[in-house]
């Protein structure tokens, strides 16, 4: 089915394009013929002037050079024939390659009615050619000047003159469309108004009253509209109200979901990995088969650890959370975070310097925010990572994409996600588990980076 001006223009483009067809074979060989009539005036012309210059000359020993003087000048094939069919003076060709020429049609009818004309291949050159023939006296003696046209080029030319003539008529039956197009457009724009409103109104997004003034029909199609959208948002009001508050609830809950699935993608990988190698082998060795089936169980136990320390994360806003702090190697915390990660991120380069330090904090819940910040600078640059101990602080500074500024004051907020494809910030949750978990320790993020050139994580203690 289609809309009223589909329909016109098709109609309308249908009959452009037979009457464009039409007037352009028409066109085609009616300019043919009116070109060629041109060329052979043209032709003639050229012919009387050359006569006019040969005479002026009076000089048939030099007709030679005078015909290739005018062939460079009019790019046309020049031919001076005597009486008795004799080439005396030729432009495209060697005197002693070409035959005798009395019995070429256009002398022969030049010898008898002043002028002579015909159109074929040359046998001289070998190529298309239109050719007028005179007849002419020199001191006493009959002379025929022969000037021919090279087909190809007339060709080109006629068919340049037929393209610039059918797009003038093109020009013309486009005005015409136009103008009349035009008038249908007022009319489309009221249907598509009155559409656009239904289809709004059918998806409960109407925010804006509709009218019309071009018609007294479309007027009052426009008011009864409005009546109807204003009965519906009532009611949609009403039903927004009640579901908000289960909205609110399912949105909830599958952020908290996403995130995660986000935390177990790493523990479930290298359980993955352990176990298939476990499996595949037959033969391993017993004791690196315990240290597989050690780092499954580690991993495992990670697992339910995410779960648990998930689960603070919503208690740690309520200030509920109590930590278990010990004594602890911040270096050895960080190689096995380290450890861990090379299992999912092969061939990754990560530096551990400066001296170690001991503090006191929950292991698990460190070993969360570090690995949080060590694989979000694998996933977002490919040259090494850089962890840097210090007695203030232990830094992770990658060279990937880097952090727009003005980005930087909101990522630690929770469920944030940066709109672009870059730093994503583990579904929105892996820095405000980090923050949560660093805020429990009276320790601090500070965050710096620069677009497409890195970023600098430290933890300030």
């Amino acid at each position: 089915m289609l809309k009223i001006h589909q329909l016109f223009l098709r109609t309308y483009l249908s009959i452009f394009l037979t009457i464009l067809l039409v007037l352009s074979i028409i066109t085609y060989f009616w300019s043919k013929d009116i070109y060629l009539n041109q060329i052979e005036k043209n032709l003639i012309q050229n012919i009387n002037v050359v006569t006019i210059l040969l005479k002026n000359k009076n000089e048939i020993k030099n007709i030679e050079q005078i015909v290739h003087d005018l062939h460079e000048k009019l790019n046309l094939r020049i031919t001076i024939i005597d009486e008795l069919g004799i080439v005396i003076a030729e432009s495209d060709k060697n005197l002693s390659q070409i035959s005798n020429h009395l019995n070429r049609k256009e002398i022969i009818e030049a010898k008898y009615n002043e002028l002579g004309k015909d159109q074929r291949k040359s046998e001289t050159i070998d190529k298309d050619l239109l050719y007028i023939a005179k007849k002419i006296t020199i001191e006493n003696e009959i002379y025929y000047i022969r000037i021919a046209d090279y087909i190809n080029n007339i060709t080109e030319n006629y068919i340049k003159f037929t393209f610039e003539i059918i797009i003038f008529i093109a020009s013309f039956l486009l005005i015409s469309f136009l103008a009349t197009y035009f008038i249908n457009l007022k009319i489309k724009k009221e249907t598509d108004t009155i559409l656009y409103f239904l289809t709004q109104l059918s998806n409960k997004q109407v925010s804006f009253p509709i009218s019309s003034t071009y018609t007294y029909e479309f007027n009052k199609i426009t008011k009864l509209l409005n009546k109807v959208a204003i009965k519906l948002a009532k009611r949609e009001k009403q039903k927004t109200k009640q579901n908000a508050k289960l909205k609110l609830a399912n949105r909830q809950k599958d952020e908290i979901i996403s995130a995660i699935s986000h935390e177990f993608k790493n523990p479930i990988a290298i359980i993955s990995g352990y176990s298939e190698t476990i499996l595949n082998d037959k033969n391993m060795p017993q004791p690196i088969k315990e240290k597989f089936l050690n780092k499954i169980y580690q991993n495992a136990n990670k697992m339910s650890q995410i779960i648990d320390k998930l689960r603070l994360t919503l208690k740690l806003e309520e200030g509920k959370q109590e930590l278990q702090l010990i004594s602890s190697s911040m270096k050895k915390i960080i190689e096995n975070c380290v450890s861990d990660l090379n299992d999912k991120y092969k061939n990754r380069e990560i530096n551990i310097l400066g001296e170690d330090i001991v503090l006191k904090v929950d292991e698990t819940l460190i070993s969360m925010a570090i690995s949080n910040l060590i694989e979000n600078a694998l996933k977002y640059s490919e040259d090494e990572i850089i962890v840097n101990i210090s007695s203030n602080s232990i830094c992770i500074i990658d060279k990937g994409i880097g952090i727009e500024e003005k980005e930087l004051e909101n990522i630690n907020q929770k469920f944030y996600r940066i709109s672009n494809n870059g730093w994503n910030n583990s579904l929105g949750l892996g820095l405000f588990i980090v923050q949560s978990i660093l805020h429990l320790h009276n320790f601090s993020l500070e965050i710096t980076s620069e677009f497409k050139k890195g970023s600098k994580f430290c933890i300030k203690y």
